[in-house]
């Protein structure tokens, strides 16, 4: 699925925008590009991830997905989206507090049925989290529950996986291990991801590197 991002400005920085490699620019995003964006806080990282996940839409220009204006979806097929194409990795994670980790995956693997509870049990254990899955999510730290957040995000199908600053709470050896498994799940997939940080990294091959 490819995106194009036609002069978007969202509401909140109307007036406000100095210079942006995205915002008031016409860009394409190939399918299965990994694209990296990176700014300091408050320049619209998290707002732009939102827009293309559907859950805003207080911005001007365009947006399409495959020539087709986001504009025009209906509820039923923003849903449908979510369901099979685009995968999110939030920001401030969304999990369920009171709900175990296994649990909070096992809600979105449900939906689909196509991650079966062996390979979630795998990617714990790739990611160092196997002996906390059935703890509440309350109950773990910020770094396990954001390995939790990934692996809800990667069980399920996908073109496109948006990751909000998806590592801000895991230390080398974490970050290491857990975009080897989005890596290797992309490709499995064919599938491309857009990723915002504060400043430029190395986690992955990018084929666009943009500054907000």
């Amino acid at each position: 699925m490819k995106i194009v991002l036609n002069k978007i400005t969202p509401a909140p920085l109307a007036g406000v925008i100095s210079s942006s490699g995205v915002y008031e620019k016409s860009l394409e995003i190939p399918e299965s590009a990994f694209v990296h964006l990176s700014a300091a806080s408050g320049k619209g990282k998290t707002t732009l991830l939102h827009i293309l996940y559907g859950t805003r839409s207080d911005y001007r220009g365009e947006v399409e997905f495959d020539k087709n204006s986001i504009k025009l979806f209906s509820i039923n097929k923003w849903a449908e989206l979510r369901r099979n194409h685009f995968s999110i990795v939030f920001q401030e994670l969304k999990l369920f507090p009171t709900l175990s980790g296994l649990e909070n995956i096992l809600i979105k693997s449900h939906l689909t049925r196509t991650t079966d509870l062996n390979t979630i049990l795998r990617m714990a254990e790739k990611l160092k989290i196997s002996e906390i899955l059935e703890k509440k999510c309350e109950k773990i730290s910020l770094g396990e529950q954001q390995r939790i957040a990934i692996i809800r995000a990667l069980a399920q199908p996908f073109d496109w996986i948006l990751l909000d600053e998806p590592f801000s709470n895991l230390d080398p050896e974490n970050i290491k291990n857990a975009s080897s498994l989005i890596l290797q799940e992309c490709k499995k997939r064919n599938a491309g991801l857009i990723i915002t940080a504060l400043k430029e990294d190395e986690y992955f091959s990018y084929n666009l590197k943009l500054i907000m």
